[in-house]
């Protein structure tokens, strides 16, 4: 039995990750399309330069996980409507405060009087809520799975104190529904997935072995580090050789298939199932979490009625064909032109996870 490591340099350690990308290029005797989902790992993979050191035959393509990057348009334009008012504060991470609207962002909304904060956690919002009772406090709950449990309990959290002037900005989605979107896809070259790890930490990965079977592809959870990552392919090149579609787990420090229990249980209390649109990529059925009737009143879309905010994407942006893995990010005829990360045309330049930005960053064609 192999020893564990313990200390995250291991996971960096460049003798083992030579020794995994020998065994890939021994492994793999056809060519294959693998899609990492997660956005953190697409930027960890082009700034270890994972992407040019596989061989020829093993083709990444960039997947749908940021979730900065397909929070839909008219939400932005709804937060920007809501944190205008007067009698609001409105919270959210840093990470949206960049993300363009079609005419500005939250920066520019607090650069003209809006009172516009930057916190750690919606708990934090829910303590300013508590600091300022005569001011209306909106947190934009952003993400995937992973911030859903902490969205969760701050409403929960505020329900229980009758705190009436916190309201969240729904914005949560799903993974597995958009997987199945991009695998029903006409287009789709997807043949493999590594899974983000920390998605599967919260939800396990159960959820993941219909969509293996059904579409027949292997899934393999993973983590963040290089190590991590070509464990990973190797893992999803040894099963796509083998003609076996099952999720084989390869984030064990961190990820169960059971995933955590106590996250999904207040999930579950304060969220439903809906169906959800994704920027770039369209309404997915029951790809979101919406909150529950018991939790209505702490919807901030209905208590502010921006429900009929619309918006319209720039035509330039390609960014839904790169969500969907069907276009590489330099492959947009605005890449580093006409968008760059100080004038995004979308989410995916702007954001920390987005894979135009991680392009723009770290790949070697651009100068």
């Amino acid at each position: 039995m192999p020893t564990p490591m313990r200390y995250i340099d291991e996971y960096r350690d460049p003798g083992l990750a030579r020794k995994l990308l020998d065994e890939i290029r021994r492994k793999a005797t056809r060519r294959w399309t693998i899609m990492e989902i997660c956005g953190g790992q697409t930027h960890s993979i082009l700034r270890n330069g994972l992407d040019q050191l596989l061989p020829e035959s093993i083709e990444l393509v960039h997947g749908p996980g940021c979730p900065v990057c397909v929070t839909p348009l008219e939400s932005i334009e709804r937060a920007l409507a809501i944190a205008a008012r007067e009698e609001v504060i409105f919270t959210s991470f840093g990470d949206m405060l960049r993300v363009p609207g079609n005419a500005k962002d939250l920066f520019m909304v607090r650069s003209t009087g809006g009172d516009v904060r930057i916190v750690f956690s919606p708990l934090d919002a829910l303590q300013i809520a508590r600091d300022n009772p005569s001011k209306e406090v909106v947190f934009f709950a952003v993400g995937f799975e992973t911030t859903a449990p902490a969205n969760a309990m701050a409403v929960w959290q505020a329900a229980r104190e009758g705190r009436e002037n916190f309201s969240v900005l729904v914005s949560q989605v799903m993974v597995p529904p958009a997987m199945r979107t991009i695998l029903s896809s006409p287009g789709n070259r997807v043949q493999g997935f590594l899974a983000a790890g920390h998605v599967c930490a919260v939800m396990g990965y159960e959820e993941y072995e219909p969509v293996a079977r059904e579409f027949h592809v292997p899934i393999v959870p993973t983590g963040f580090e290089p190590v991590d990552l070509l464990a990973g392919i190797l893992k999803t090149v040894e099963l796509l050789e083998e003609g076996r579609a099952e999720v084989v787990n390869r984030y064990g420090r961190v990820v169960s298939r059971e995933g955590n229990p106590v996250a999904r249980e207040i999930m579950a209390k304060v969220f439903e199932v809906i169906d959800r649109p994704w920027r770039g990529i369209g309404m997915i059925p029951d790809s979101g979490l919406g909150l529950r009737e018991a939790f209505a009143r702490f919807d901030a879309e209905k208590k502010f009625h921006v429900s009929n905010i619309c918006a319209r994407e720039s035509p330039l942006c390609m960014s839904g064909s790169v969500l969907q893995g069907m276009l590489k990010p330099d492959g947009c005829p605005a890449f580093a032109k006409e968008c760059t990360p100080a004038h995004p045309l979308g989410a995916t330049m702007v954001s920390s996870e987005g894979a135009c930005a991680a392009y723009y960053n770290y790949h070697t064609t651009v100068s």
